[in-house]
């Protein structure tokens, strides 16, 4: 399900009026929301197929807390709901031995951080390849941000009106070259969605 509406969409693409396109818009929402779900950071999540931005349960594996702050753990995209379960253990066999409990840590949830709170704590961090399992809930949900929304509406609505030009460069019009605007993601989609990437992802 996509994040953004069918009629949201519309708005930034007055010549179309009816339902006809509905469905091809859909599909269209689709593929950008998982596009830019790709481009912030967020993987496959658990039972899926594609990333997307929409409210999952994943399970990550991580090498260990912030490097410069033991009692750090930094998830690899944002923002986070909620930790279902975290085990911390070198020997990757995550029992219930190695589970550190809810009231040993807090969340930021804005910027995907759990934090050990540390005159409670038992357990610590462990640092090993994927010594840590993380069972989590991520993505956003309907108090998502408007900017992401439209985001999404400037980089669906450009694709839309270019998909009679795939795989095309330029046209000839009277005589001389009009190039075609990029269909990649666009450079000011970019500037509004900086913001929300992960910072494990390379600019």
């Amino acid at each position: 399900m996509s994040l953004v509406s069918v009629a949201t969409l519309k708005n930034y693409l007055p010549e179309i009026t009816g339902t006809t396109a509905d469905t091809e818009l859909g599909n269209l929402l689709n593929r950008v929301e998982s596009d830019v779900a790709r481009w912030l950071g967020f993987p496959v999540y658990d039972s899926g197929s594609t990333p997307v931005l929409t409210q999952q349960t994943y399970t990550l594996y991580l090498d260990g807390p912030m490097y410069d702050n033991e009692t750090v753990l930094q998830l690899p995209f944002k923002p986070l709901v909620s930790v279902t379960t975290i085990h911390s253990d070198a020997d990757r066999e995550y029992g219930s031995d190695t589970k550190i409990h809810a009231d040993e840590f807090d969340l930021d949830l804005q910027n995907a951080r759990v934090i050990l709170k540390t005159n409670v704590a038992t357990e610590g961090f462990a640092t090993a390849f994927r010594a840590i399992k993380v069972v989590c809930v991520s993505g956003f949900g309907d108090s998502h941000p408007l900017d992401l929304e439209h985001a999404i509406c400037v980089f669906a609505s450009q694709l839309h009106r270019n998909k009679m030009a795939q795989g095309k460069e330029s046209t000839g019009q009277r005589g001389a070259a009009v190039k075609y605007s990029p269909k990649s993601l666009p450079f000011e989609v970019k500037e509004i969605l900086y913001p929300l990437r992960s910072s494990a992802m390379i600019l």
